[in-house]
């Protein structure tokens, strides 16, 4: 969001008193291990997208984000009066409450980095000990020389050639 710089500094603000209020105002267990990631307020200053993750154990994680989701809905309202007393602002901002995908996907994505960097390795160890299945060369080349004369063609043309040519 490089547009309008009173907006970036409006979020930065935003992100501050959400996350500060998340964490020592909002007595909610349901908002338990949600982090606020970035905030981004349209140019008009009338809306902030916040957007928040949330550390869960594994195997709940999906209801624990719609019980958070549910919890940031509730306490909008609240979290807007904050954030309106501590900016100044004439108007303050709507807030909307974003899950922010971008860790879990980071998270798989570093895990088939991970997958393939193993099977580089293997692939590597492998090829230490490995032969070609024929000849290491198999094109000939042109400096070598015609072990088969076979294929050569003479440079005088043959006796009955020579017969053939005069008549």
């Amino acid at each position: 969001m490089a547009g309008n710089p009173r907006a970036v500094r409006i979020a930065a603000l935003i992100q501050r008193v959400v996350a500060s209020a998340l964490e020592s105002q909002m007595h909610d267990k349901r908002l338990a291990g949600v982090t606020v990631t970035e905030v981004r307020v349209t140019n008009d200053l009338q809306i902030a997208k916040i957007y928040w993750t949330q550390l869960g154990r594994s195997g709940h994680e999906a209801g624990e984000r719609k019980r958070a989701q549910q919890a940031l809905r509730q306490a909008s309202g609240r979290l807007r009066t904050l954030v309106g007393a501590r900016a100044g602002l004439r108007l303050t901002p709507t807030l909307r409450f974003i899950y922010d995908e971008v860790p879990a996907e980071a998270t798989e994505i570093e895990d088939v980095l991970t997958a393939a960097r193993h099977r580089d390795e293997a692939m590597a160890k492998a090829r230490v000990n490995a032969s070609y299945a024929g000849d290491p060369d198999p094109y000939r080349h042109d400096d070598e020389e015609e072990t088969d004369g076979s294929d050569s063609v003479p440079d005088e043309p043959a006796a009955e050639d020579a017969d053939e040519a005069d008549r």
